[in-house]
């Protein structure tokens, strides 16, 4: 399983999503995050997403509804202002 956030209006993570490995693969059977946010679009219709993951080793933080995608050092961060702003 793969985990995508949803990013709304400042990169504002709006909900993070579960997709079917088999949905991130490429034909050759390689998981790549394109695949994924290809088939994210097709399936909502939303155009910005951004895929997370619960272990750190993506992107800093699991994502979170309220966070920030700051895709200056390419983590997800709580931020001052957000909806669920966590110290």
């Amino acid at each position: 399983m793969a985990h995508f956030a949803k990013l709304g209006l400042n990169n504002i993570v709006l909900e993070v999503v579960v997709v079917d490995t088999i949905d991130t693969m490429t034909p050759q059977g390689e998981e790549v995050e394109e695949v994924g946010i290809i088939f994210l679009k097709k399936l909502t219709g939303h155009e910005v997403w951004v895929q997370t993951s619960y272990n750190g080793k993506m992107r800093g933080l699991f994502a979170a509804p309220g966070m920030t995608y700051n895709s200056e050092i390419d983590e997800f961060i709580w931020a001052e202002g957000n909806i669920e702003w966590q110290e």
